[in-house]
């Protein structure tokens, strides 16, 4: 299965983490990580937040490329409305084949 990372620059991660786990969490499965991050089941797609000191760390798992690329842009495209004012940007990595 694909995968892929980005590394989010921000003082807020746990801030930005939660606010992604409450949006997404009315329409799909989430649950809080012990290290107080979060997972999110989108269909056959995981999402997980994990909030560090200086960045949040994303890590994506798909079923095939397009669903990745799909599924990136949302997170991508949420995250960064979230902290337009704190010019949050996203960058993903290349993706992963395991």
């Amino acid at each position: 299965m694909p995968s892929s990372l980005a590394r989010v620059a921000t003082d807020a991660a746990p801030r930005y983490a939660k606010q992604f786990a409450s949006h997404f969490g009315r329409k799909i499965p989430v649950e809080e990580t012990p290290d107080g991050g979060h997972r999110l089941t989108f269909q056959n797609t995981d999402v997980v937040l994990e909030p560090l000191d200086d960045h949040l760390l994303i890590r994506v798992t798909a079923p095939d490329a397009a669903a990745l690329t799909a599924i990136r842009d949302v997170v991508a495209s949420h995250l960064e409305r979230f902290g337009r004012r704190r010019e949050l940007s996203v960058v993903w990595d290349e993706p992963a084949q395991d």
